[in-house]
Order: structure tokens, then sequence, then C-alpha cells
């Protein structure tokens, strides 16, 4: 099996510029002629795929940008901007790194983004989704209303505390210590706009794309993701979509499970290349 190559590139966009990990086959002979686009979840940025590059890598280029205003990309001109938008900009930075044709994945407000790459470009073979946030009007005020409140900055170090107890609530009170200290360094790093990326999701109503949607689709979530109920309304949405369950984990496929959340991705990724051929 050939081995990996990994590095991190900057491109520029009209935002600024998105910073994005690479990783690709180490014998250009060896790799497919799709690549693989990893989008992220608010707030966090394409750490969270450091487990999956080099397995997702071993066949085709993978590519893994910050969503603006996250990670170490620049951020977004303000706190008004849409789905859409996002997408936009971030497939400038695709285009300056030369990405061809696509598969795009995205979890959670990273799925918002992949689904509307995929109805800007046509450059986009399949599009794999985890944690879809498919919101009641109901359930999009609360969250507007409730999921992003300010983050207490103070010299007694009160951030600390809270980064700790929201992400002990919303993953789980025996999430392992080295996740909990990437998801407190990413918010944190960002707790001026940590809740930009949230909102733009919240605001963001995901049926139209999905209805659109035409290419082969896979459905990619843990069994208990926060998200997971609306998995049944998504699979009926799109015309050619199938699902795949991670059973037993509470979310974070891509950090508790990163073999299994590759395989499952490159099983798909080689149908789609198989297909083309």
């Amino acid at each position: 099996m050939t081995g990996v190559r990994q590095w991190r590139s900057y491109h520029p966009t009209s935002w600024g510029q998105v910073h994005m990990r690479q990783a690709a086959p180490q014998d250009p002979s060896s790799d497919d002629d799709v690549s693989l686009v990893l989008f992220h979840e608010s707030p966090l940025s394409s750490r969270v795929w450091d487990l999956v590059l080099p397995e997702s890598g071993r066949l085709r280029r993978v590519l893994a940008p910050d969503t603006p205003g996250y990670g170490l990309s620049d951020a977004p001109p303000g706190d008004d901007l849409d789905i859409p938008d996002y997408a936009s900009v971030l497939l400038e930075a695709l285009d300056d790194a030369g990405s061809g044709d696509m598969i795009v994945c995205g979890v959670h407000t990273g799925a918002s983004i992949a689904l509307e790459v995929a109805r800007q470009s046509d450059r986009v073979r399949g599009v794999i989704l985890s944690g879809v946030a498919l919101l009641t009007e109901e359930e999009r005020i609360r969250y507007l209303d409730s999921w992003t409140p300010p983050i207490p900055v103070t010299t007694d170090g009160e951030q600390f505390q809270w980064a700790l107890e929201r992400y002990q609530r919303i993953w789980g009170v025996d999430t392992p210590g080295w996740m909990l200290n990437l998801a407190i360094n990413e918010v944190l790093q960002v707790w001026e706009r940590y809740s930009w990326g949230y909102r733009a999701a919240f605001r963001y109503d995901p049926e139209p794309a999905l209805r659109e949607l035409s290419l082969p689709t896979l459905l990619l979530d843990p069994e208990f993701d926060l998200l997971a109920d609306k998995d049944p309304l998504v699979q009926a949405m799109v015309s050619d979509c199938r699902t795949e369950i991670l059973p037993g984990l509470p979310g974070q496929m891509h950090l508790r499970a990163p073999k299994d959340t590759s395989r499952h991705m490159e099983a798909f990724c080689v149908q789609i290349v198989s297909e083309r051929r």
C-alpha cells in the first residue's frame, strides 16, 4: 500500500486567505482522479480531520479547509453572512488549490456547506453528509436564541470552565480528555466570533438543496448523533441516497472512529470513480 504525504496550504479568496490541510498518495500513479473534500463543524477547524487524512489520503487527494473565521482561515467580513456565501468562498479556495472533480463531505455546519458547494459547482461528483441540520422553524428559533451565548472571558479563567462544561454537555461527560482539549482550544481561539458559522447554519434551510440533489449521496452518521433523528427525513428527500450508521457512537465520527469513517467514505468514493470509467 502506498505511503501518504501531508501538507498545509493557504489560498486567496474574496474574504482573505483560507487555510487547508491536504493529503495524497506518495506514488502519484495511485491517485484516483476524484479528490475528497472535507468540511468541518462549527466552531472547530480542519484539525478534526487529522486522523482521517492519512487514512483517506492513501488512494486520492484529500483537502480539508478551515471554514472562514475558524482555525487559521481569515474571518468573513461580518457575522451576517449565510451558508451559500461560505460555500462560494470555499469554492474559490478549492479552485485555487486545483481540487478538480470532487466528492464533498461535511459534518453539521460542514454538511450544509457541502450541500451548497454541490449546488454551486459542476465539479462535484458525490456528496457525503453527517448530521444535517434539517430543523423545524421552532427548532431553528430555539437554536438561534440559545445555542451561542457570549463566552465569559475573564482574568480568573472562567472561559476555560465554560468551554469544558459546554463540550461535556454536548459531547458527553465520558468524552476523552484529548478531544475536550482540542475543542476547548478551538472554540476559545475564536471566542469573539465562534457563533458566526453556527448562526449561518441555523438560518440555513437545507431542504431545497436536498430535494434538488441528484448526485450519489451517502448519509454517514453516528448512531446517537445530536441530529440523528433527521436522518430518515434526509434519506426521503434525496433521490439517490444510502445511509450508513456507525453503531454506538454518540457523535464526532471523525475523532472517535477515524478508520471506520474513512473506510465508509472510501468505499463510496471508489464506487463513484468506478462508475465514471
